[in-house]
């Protein structure tokens, strides 16, 4: 991509973030801790917020400690998990990774990563095994503040509406690129602000563009008129 073209994607990422501020306003989150938030995110994989919660919740009822998780009978682990659906498979990952990070470090704690640089701190990340792009980006944003952009099923496919990446462009490419679009400061607000759009009007089935108040800076509503006819979203 030419630096100009780059120059007018930051420009029109810059005016996207100011008019979500505008519509939600600067969005919240609960701060975790490495390990705790890498678990979290582990059990969000393809399910609801208030599933992951439920199942996080049970997993913290069950187990005094994050070693008493890593070091727990897998079945144990598989069974307080279950609410967060796919737990034969989340459950092995997690004890995976725990055991991964007590291997390298010596005990169960991330903070070194906040002093790492980014590439640096996800490489070591992605290098756990089960963990992906998108779990690494929200553990370093979120707990460390370094300027990753994680890219969720909504992310993905409201950056792409708005045309702020190549169609083709997937998941794991966009978070680098939304990276470089970011401006400094605005990752976590922007990407959970994203996320609200993407969850309340840039539905998949039937966008609710009238509504939108991005649809003057939107792709996909300058190129698809009908849409000016879509009824709200229930």
């Amino acid at each position: 991509m030419s630096e100009s073209a780059l120059s007018r994607l930051r420009r029109k990422t810059l005016r996207i973030h100011q008019v979500l501020l505008e519509r939600y306003g600067e969005p919240r989150w609960t701060k975790l801790d490495g390990i705790s938030e890498l678990v979290a995110t582990i059990l969000s994989q393809n399910t609801n917020d208030g599933n992951r919660d439920l199942a996080y919740s049970r997993l913290r009822a069950r187990f005094p400690s994050w070693e008493a998780v890593r070091d727990a009978d897998p079945q144990a682990v598989i069974e307080a998990i279950r609410p967060a659906g796919l737990a034969n498979q989340k459950g092995p990952r997690i004890q995976s990774a725990l055991r991964r990070i007590t291997e390298i470090r010596g005990k169960l704690e991330l903070d070194f990563l906040a002093e790492m640089p980014l590439q640096e701190a996800r490489d070591w990340l992605l290098s756990l095994g089960g963990v992906g792009m998108k779990t690494a980006s929200i553990v370093l944003l979120f707990c460390y503040r370094h300027p990753a952009f994680p890219v969720d099923t909504h992310v993905h496919r409201v950056t792409g509406r708005l045309g702020l990446r190549p169609e083709k462009m997937n998941a794991d490419q966009t978070h680098l690129h939304m990276e470089a679009l970011c401006p400094a400061g605005a990752h976590g607000p922007l990407h959970l602000n994203l996320i609200r759009l993407g969850r309340e009007i840039c539905q998949a089935r039937r966008p609710n563009c009238p509504h939108c108040p991005l649809r003057r800076l939107c792709s996909y509503a300058q190129t698809h008129p009908s849409t000016s006819a879509c009824a709200p979203s229930r």
